[in-house]
């Protein structure tokens, strides 16, 4: 069943890292949008000749107002970058949504690997709620990994609240992996390199575990190979490739 569209009004932007605007939009109807942590939205942009699509997971969790959160980095000359890096507080866009079987399901793996790289840790911000439920409420023994893979500290989004959720319940482990430049003063948190490397050294279990990967589609494509040729059933490790077209 097709979602409809809708107009929604840009309620706040701002940037939070050199690269990354994140923005708040709330739907011009009032009515509240049903989501699932871990969904996508698609904005309907108006190109040259034809409307174009563009998709983008919601970056804050379920809640019971209109509201809606997207994180985008800024793609030289992209319609969309342009379009949203311009956007100001009473603006409006036509989104359709929400999409995506990008969610936690209801299933009891000892541990949850979710792994993302820029923008792509998004999907994760919005499931913060089911994360705490799910270590909270499930079986006592469950862990929950997180892999972001970003290019330098400066890019580091949403990391704040990672590392609160990870002082808050120590069976929620956040693991930041820096690929062009190292922290100046590492935290424990911290590394340089990439996130296979982290994946490498959790000893993950294919009957045990359940991966998500997020964010740059050659990261995915890696990892899932990686994975699938070490024993992981396909169905186990889940997939939200970001292509950046224009």
């Amino acid at each position: 069943m097709a979602h409809p569209t809708h107009r929604y009004a840009l309620k706040w932007a701002k940037m939070i890292t050199p690269q990354v605007r994140h923005l708040a939009f709330t739907r011009e109807d009032e009515e509240p949008l049903k989501f699932s942590g871990g969904q996508f939205i698609t904005l309907h942009i108006e190109g040259p000749t034809k409307i174009l699509h563009r998709s983008y997971s919601i970056a804050n969790t379920p809640n019971l107002d209109n509201s809606v959160e997207i994180a985008i980095a800024y793609v030289e000359g992209g319609l969309a970058s342009n379009l949203l890096f311009g956007l100001e507080p009473g603006h409006h866009i036509l989104a359709s949504g929400p999409y995506g079987l990008f969610v936690l399901k209801d299933e009891r793996p000892a541990r949850y690997v979710l792994v993302g790289t820029g923008t792509g840790v998004a999907p994760y911000r919005s499931m913060i709620n089911d994360i705490k439920h799910r270590l909270e409420n499930t079986d006592p023994e469950l862990e929950i990994v997180l892999v972001f893979g970003v290019r330098k500290p400066e890019d580091l989004l949403f990391g704040d609240e990672f590392l609160a959720l990870a002082k808050e319940n120590p069976r929620f482990k956040f693991q930041v992996c820096y690929s062009r430049e190292a922290s100046k003063h590492p935290q424990p948190y911290e590394r340089f390199g990439r996130v296979q490397e982290v994946l490498a050294e959790l000893k993950l279990e294919p009957g045990k575990d359940i991966v998500y990967l997020c964010g740059n589609p050659n990261m995915i494509d890696d990892t899932f190979k990686i994975l699938t040729e070490s024993g992981f059933d396909r169905k186990n490790v889940r997939r939200e490739k970001y292509l950046f077209s224009h």
